[in-house]
């Protein structure tokens, strides 16, 4: 039988694991973020560039309403927000598909860690000048015909298996 929504218990707990998305204009892509984020215990999303912020009625829609609930914080600068991120200890972890990505995991990612995940444009992907400083670029294993996932589910995915090296005692 189905649980009732009224029979969670949200932990009050989160893992040191933040997003930062970099131009994402979709505000299903933004919304889907904001659920995720709220599911899995992420500390913080900074929107940069030009990505879509809240208010927004469709983000609202997507992320029934988590965005409410999930700190954000916009950024201008993509690029001095990784900077800052790495100043203050988070490791950066780019998901993208590139030449030089690896598999998820394969990146070292041990109980502490405070990472970083960085999420690109539908259309565009992530800067060549983020790739740059990131300490790694990771994307997700695909068997199918298709060479590329929404940004969502990869990040679901990513958020997922990361947290689960990052250590369970953090989320309470």
């Amino acid at each position: 039988m189905q649980k009732e929504h009224s029979d969670h218990s949200p932990s009050k707990h989160n893992f040191s694991l933040c997003y930062l998305t970099t131009d994402i204009r979709t505000p299903s892509n933004i919304g889907g973020l904001f659920r995720i984020a709220d599911a899995l215990g992420i500390e913080k999303i900074y929107l940069a560039g030009t990505s879509l912020l809240p208010p927004n009625s469709k983000i609202r829609k997507v992320s029934r309403s988590t965005e409410q609930h999930v700190p954000y914080q916009y950024e201008g600068d993509a690029l001095e927000a990784v900077l800052n991120l790495k100043r203050e200890g988070y490791r950066i972890i780019c998901l993208e598909i590139t030449s030089n990505s690896v598999e998820l995991s394969q990146v070292p990612i041990v109980e502490g860690d405070k990472v970083c995940l960085v999420l690109g444009s539908e259309k565009d992907g992530i800067s060549p000048e983020l790739l740059k400083v990131a300490d790694a670029t990771v994307h997700i294993a695909m068997q199918g015909v298709n060479s590329s996932m929404n940004v969502v589910s990869a990040c679901a995915i990513a958020t997922y298996e990361i947290t689960k090296k990052i250590g369970s005692d953090q989320a309470g």
